[in-house]
């Protein structure tokens, strides 16, 4: 498969340009959004050699995704690897993710940290699997990590669906449009690195924000 490596990125100077060489040295196209950022984000990540894409001003992690996405259906590419762009997600996971799409033929391929959660906060480890138990009946398929931002698709997934979310809400609108549409999802270990990076996660807003999502799916017929 043509494969591209999409990274959405808000100020992530102390991370990018380490994470789009590490990508690049495997061969992969690495397509960065900047979403607005005001330090060196932009710079670093082309310095990088990096394709760069930009939003005008900040506007949501699902803004920047889709804007990714855009850009990787209409340069031909069969499927795509989302990652962050803080650094928590290893490039090297990525061949995992590969492996296990052409192993099980699988449209989605979930990154699931679920298996090795150490590092990460209790109330994120309560809350992820509350909320991945919850959209896996939504799915009807098990997806033990229902909120990891590392993940393959590919682009006959994207073709297929209309995504509306803004934020980081759409990692859930693309789990469960695809599993509408009867898109196999597949899930594969990988490493989570946590540092002393903050959150860009905001409990309160973004909880609501996810309810009101998964409210709004209840009544949808049609994507």
């Amino acid at each position: 498969m043509k494969i591209a490596v999409v990274i959405p990125a808000h100020n992530e100077a102390q991370a990018i340009g380490p994470l789009v060489e590490a990508v690049r040295a495997l061969g992969y196209d690495c397509i960065v959004i900047d979403d607005g950022s005001v330090d060196k984000t932009y710079a670093l990540a082309e310095a990088a050699h990096a394709v760069m894409l930009k939003t005008a001003v900040k506007s949501g992690k699902g803004n920047a995704l889709k804007v990714g996405f855009d850009y990787v259906l209409k340069s031909g590419y069969e499927a795509l690897i989302a990652m962050d762009g803080d650094g928590q997600h290893a490039p090297s996971d990525i061949s995992a993710f590969v492996t296990c799409c052409q192993n099980t033929g699988a449209d989605i391929v979930s990154g699931n940290r679920m298996l090795n959660p150490k590092g990460m906060p209790w109330v994120r480890l309560a809350t992820n699997h509350f909320m991945s138990w919850l959209i896996s009946l939504f799915c009807r398929q098990y997806i033990p990590d229902t909120q990891c931002g590392f993940r393959l698709i590919k682009t006959r997934v994207l073709d297929a669906i209309k995504l509306e979310s803004s934020d980081f809400e759409i990692e859930t609108e693309v789990l469960i449009k695809a599993s509408k549409k009867g898109f196999k999802i597949a899930s594969v270990a990988i490493q989570t690195i946590y540092r002393d990076e903050v959150s860009k996660i905001q409990p309160v807003r973004d909880t609501f924000r996810f309810i009101a999502y998964l409210w709004r799916e209840l009544f949808l017929k049609n994507d």
